[in-house]
C-alpha cells in the first residue's frame, strides 16, 4: 500500500508559523507520521503575503522543509474545469483553491486544511484540523 500523501494548504502554514495549537498539532504529527508532505506555487505565495520579517523567516523554513510540487498544464486545465461547474445562483469558486485542489489531484495528496468546505466540492481527499474544519478523514 502506498504512503499517503499531504499537500498542506496556507491554512496550515500560516497556523503553525502564528504558533495556534490545531496548526502546530498537525503539523507534528504528519512530521511524525510521514515524509510525504508538499508545498505548492499558491500556498508559497499565499503564505508569504503577509506578516511580519520574524514570520516569513518561520514560514520559509517550514516551507523549505516540504517538497515542492508544480502544477502542469493537465492540472490547470481541471483546476478550470472544476471551477466553471457551479450550482445557479452560486459564486465562481476561487483560483486559489482551484489550483490547489489540482495539484492534489494530480499527486494522489490529501489537503490538510483548517478550511475543509474550501474543498470539498472538488472531490479531492481533505483532512480537516481546528474548530473550523467541517471535513476529516483522508
Amino acid at each position: 500500500m502506498a504512503a499517503l500523501r499531504y499537500l498542506l494548504d496556507t491554512t496550515v502554514i500560516v497556523d503553525y508559523t502564528l504558533g495556534r495549537p490545531g496548526g502546530i498539532e498537525i503539523v507534528e504529527h504528519l512530521f511524525e507520521t510521514t515524509g510525504d508532505l508538499y508545498t505548492c506555487d499558491v500556498v508559497t505565495c499565499e503564505s508569504l503575503s503577509g506578516g511580519t520579517p520574524e514570520g516569513h523567516a518561520a514560514t520559509k523554513a517550514l516551507l523549505d522543509a516540504l517538497d515542492y510540487v508544480a502544477l502542469d498544464p493537465d492540472g490547470a486545465r481541471w483546476a478550470g474545469e472544476r471551477r466553471a461547474e457551479r450550482g445557479p445562483g452560486t459564486s465562481r469558486r476561487h483560483l486559489g483553491d482551484a489550483l490547489i485542489a489540482a495539484v492534489a489531484w494530480r499527486m494522489d495528496a490529501t489537503i490538510v486544511t483548517r478550511n475543509a468546505r474550501d474543498f470539498e466540492a472538488y472531490g479531492v481527499p481533505v483532512l480537516g484540523y481546528g474548530s473550523e474544519s467541517s471535513s476529516g478523514g483522508g
